[in-house]
């Protein structure tokens, strides 16, 4: 269990990280040629553990699964991610952290409407504790300096698009895997991203070199691996325990804002992101209490 927590713990703190580094470098670099780079380089970092989990499961890809993947690549990059992206450059890196970290109450959402998981009282619950979160992190009636209504509206789409993701690849992933599903999905959403941007005239190696630093962190670091270790966590134990690292994101995220970018956390942040604290950790512990029912009933 102690390897199980080390790599929870890396995930949280690498994707704690996440909003400061793509602040940083959205500063010197275009959205979509960031949201490009990070999710190519770190699809093709899983592609080699994503062939070895496919061949351990003695899986081929017909051409219906590649234009599932497609399908699910776009839910997730092009869209949930740009959304994202855009969302952190006119957004505080604190507020947008806690933000996207809400997208399991999307989807709960959308998975009582597309699959058989319906919304039970304690989702309601969840969700009840997750929206009052988001009401106080963005504190409407007298917006933080740093935030915009734009930025939230973006943020808001970034975690509802990837909720919608998140449902539409637990569909396919029982047949090809996760770290299989995750890396092809990343490259096709990467490559429709890239059609866009050249359609656009965006660019897309341009200041590469300049900030060659910050582009290897965020696409080496926080997206290989930080993936490639939250699918460990998942490997060596469930889901549950995987998902506990986007619970410990929003108490890290906010205070990485702090030191590297000088943001201020007000009241209203600490109150939504307990609020959102204690949103998610009902609904791992009620994700717990399902799996511990469903091993005893196959016991």
């Amino acid at each position: 269990m102690k390897k199980v927590y080390f790599f929870v713990v890396l995930t949280a703190f690498l994707f704690g990280t996440m909003e400061v580094a793509l602040k940083l470098a959205g500063s010197e670099m275009d959205s979509f040629q960031l949201t490009f780079l990070r999710f190519m380089i770190g699809g093709i970092l899983l592609l080699p553990f994503a062939i070895v989990e496919m061949r351990k499961n003695h899986v081929r890809l017909a051409l219906k699964d590649f234009a599932y993947l497609l399908y699910v690549g776009i839910l997730g990059i092009p869209l949930s991610m740009l959304f994202f992206q855009l969302g952190v450059m006119h957004s505080n890196a604190a507020t947008a952290s806690v933000l996207i970290s809400i997208n399991p109450l999307f989807t709960m959402l959308f998975a009582h409407f597309m699959t058989d998981e319906k919304l039970k009282k304690n989702n309601v619950i969840v969700l009840l504790f997750g929206l009052l979160g988001i009401l106080f992190m963005i504190k409407p009636w007298d917006m933080q300096e740093g935030n915009t209504v734009l930025g939230i509206v973006l943020m808001l789409l970034a975690a509802l698009f990837f909720g919608l993701y998140t449902v539409a690849g637990k569909i396919s992933v029982q047949k090809m895997g996760i770290m299989a599903q995750t890396s092809i999905s990343f490259i096709l959403g990467s490559l429709v991203l890239l059609v866009v941007m050249l359609f656009m005239g965006r660019p897309v190696i341009d200041g590469i070199a300049e900030n060659w630093a910050i582009v290897g962190y965020i696409s080496i670091f926080v997206t290989g691996l930080g993936y490639f270790s939250y699918f460990t966590a998942i490997r060596l134990s469930d889901a549950t325990t995987g998902s506990i690292a986007f619970f410990l994101k929003p108490a890290i995220a906010p205070f990485m804002a702090v030191i590297f970018l000088n943001e201020s956390i007000l009241w209203n942040t600490y109150v939504g992101i307990i609020l959102i604290l204690i949103g998610s950790w009902l609904n791992i512990r009620e994700k717990r209490k399902e799996v511990r029912l469903h091993d005893g009933a196959h016991s």
